[in-house]
């Protein structure tokens, strides 16, 4: 891979954009619907069960030459390329990224360092099917020999986001007789608040961390470990009612898990990546290993799809080509993420960490600072709960915050008249968002003068509408795939490694020289800054006080 490619900002589309950006910057989306009747059939694709429609964005077919062309400038298609054949495209930790790979069938080959992983990635899909059939039909019991009715999934960042959302999103096709938590972050309560209810007899905890030191993974397993012991008593307990998803068996082993119950993963898996590793096993479990291979096979279909359509076709490229106009040319700062589905609560979560934390960068790849914005920020709730909230902002706000809307035309649980008005809402917001409402037309109604600013919608707010049939284990892996592709593409544009994080390294590392300044029952000697030393001294100080 060449690094040492021309500044973004100096190749020829992108200043042709920057040029095309002063024409189109003044146009309305009224104006640009009103002069093409076919707007809304031009701008548009269907792909993999997906309608996207991208009309209501502030472009024209020139807009998207212009990024296509672009795309083509920064070498989307030979880097798409690098990605599928397991390159070493991660140049800061030197390693293949090969999510892709952990949907392949088991008829691809896909080589890292000479190598097929796939029978690799198929033979632990196939040790996870195993264990998920045993725990779902009782034949893995816990200690006492009463069955598992309660997976709690112990991990942090893609460890957790993943299995979270993928839970709440298909939690249509789950096990109702077994109940499912998820423990995060370090702080105790949201151990207690998770197990507070729970009988540690009937109680499974999957431990999910690659290195299996990671500091509030473990911190939080050896808290649900001796939540166990308390009431079990004998070590041996440990072996039946934890497993691992790691790859370090010494660690796995000397915490008490037998090695034979470790589901690996592999270096080339990013966290944020990872759901559709081992790290779904609690996905599995819920959902059984049938749901687990469609949502597999949704996230194929969409990796073929980004591999092998034609960019002006392809929804992943599409979709980042626009992020990037938006957060260059029109600088906006976030984008919200608004599902029309309350399965997908936790969605907008999700992506949070895959594209802040895949292209929250500001150095190009070979080191060099960047002169234009990188990702925005992600960001978004259910609909229509959401229009009751920020949604003021949106319309008639200062800021220009482009949107997704995803819905879907059939529901999973058909209630009444309630999908036809959630979808009549989806609709509407879209619509008002685009076109407003002008003061002529607020004036006609017969509102005041005085009054008429006040309920004027300027309008002319972009959005993309994402319209699929229903909410299935295959359609939940196509969109995440699609929000991955998307990154990449976005990353590959602005010339940055959307797969490390070394941003969050430094806190981690502050936090564990910290740790023991506020354990020691001695004054230690503080060499922080003037802030942190009160701070610490004031913890120091309080932490005994009666509550």
């Amino acid at each position: 891979m060449t690094m040492n490619q021309p500044s973004l900002t100096e190749r020829p589309a992108w200043q042709a954009l920057a040029t095309h950006f002063e024409q189109i910057e003044p146009l309305h989306l009224r104006q640009l619907f009103a002069d093409d009747s076919q707007r809304a059939e031009r701008l548009s694709v269907e792909a993999e069960g997906i309608y996207f429609d991208y009309s209501k964005h502030r472009i024209t077919t020139e807009t998207i030459d212009l990024l296509l062309q672009l795309a083509e400038e920064c070498g989307l298609r030979e880097r798409i390329d690098a990605l599928f054949r397991g390159e070493k495209i991660n140049i800061t930790e030197n390693r293949a990224v090969l999510h892709v790979a952990l949907r392949a069938p088991r008829e691809q080959a896909i080589d890292v360092d000479g190598a097929d992983v796939v029978p690799a990635v198929h033979g632990v899909l196939d040790k996870m099917a195993g264990f998920a059939n045993r725990v779902r039909e009782g034949e893995w019991t816990g200690y006492t020999g009463r069955r598992i009715r309660n997976v709690v999934n112990i991990g942090i960042g893609g460890s957790d986001l993943g299995p979270v959302l993928a839970y709440e999103a298909l939690r249509h096709y789950s096990r109702r007789d077994m109940t499912f938590r998820f423990v995060s972050n370090v702080d105790g309560t949201d151990f207690a608040e998770a197990t507070q209810d729970l009988d540690p007899a009937e109680t499974l905890f999957i431990v999910a961390s690659k290195t299996f030191t990671t500091q509030e993974t473990m911190t939080n397993a050896r808290s649900a470990r001796e939540w166990t012991l308390r009431t079990l008593g004998d070590e041996a307990a440990v072996a039946k009612h934890f497993v691992a998803v790691s790859t370090n068996a010494p660690e796995v082993t000397r915490f008490g898990i037998d090695p034979a119950n470790m589901f690996i993963f592999w270096d080339w898996v990013g966290g944020r990546y990872s759901m559709s590793s081992a790290i779904g096993l609690s996905t599995m479990i819920a959902i059984g290993p049938d749901n687990f291979r469609a949502m597999l096979a949704g996230f194929h279909a969409m990796d073929e799809h980004f591999r092998t359509a034609p960019f002006e076709r392809n929804l992943p490229v599409l979709m980042g080509l626009l992020t990037v106009w938006y957060a260059d040319f029109f600088g906006a700062e976030t984008v919200a993420v608004l599902p029309y589905d309350q399965y997908l609560k936790r969605f907008p979560a999700y992506l949070q960490q895959l594209t802040m934390e895949s292209n929250g960068k500001s150095v190009t790849l070979d080191g060099r600072r960047v002169s234009y914005e990188t990702s925005p920020i992600y960001w978004g709730e259910p609909g229509t709960n959401g229009q009751h909230s920020f949604y003021q902002l949106i319309h008639q706000g200062t800021k220009l915050i482009p949107c997704d809307f995803l819905g879907f035309s059939q529901s999973l649980n058909p209630l009444g008249e309630h999908h036809t008005l959630l979808m009549a809402n989806l609709f509407a917001q879209s619509e008002a968002l685009a076109f407003g409402k002008p003061a002529a037309e607020v004036r006609a109604e017969g509102t005041a003068d005085w009054l008429v600013p006040h309920r004027t919608f300027e309008g002319n707010r972009p959005s993309t509408t994402l319209l699929a049939d229903q909410l299935t284990p295959e359609m939940l892996g196509k969109l995440v795939a699609l929000y991955e592709h998307s990154v990449y593409t976005q990353g590959v544009i602005w010339n940055v490694n959307p797969f490390d994080q070394w941003g969050v390294e430094l806190g981690k590392v502050l936090a564990s020289r910290i740790i023991p300044e506020l354990q020691s029952s001695d004054e230690p000697e503080l060499r922080h800054d003037g802030s942190t030393n009160a701070l610490i001294r004031r913890y120091r100080e309080r932490r005994g006080a009666a509550m």
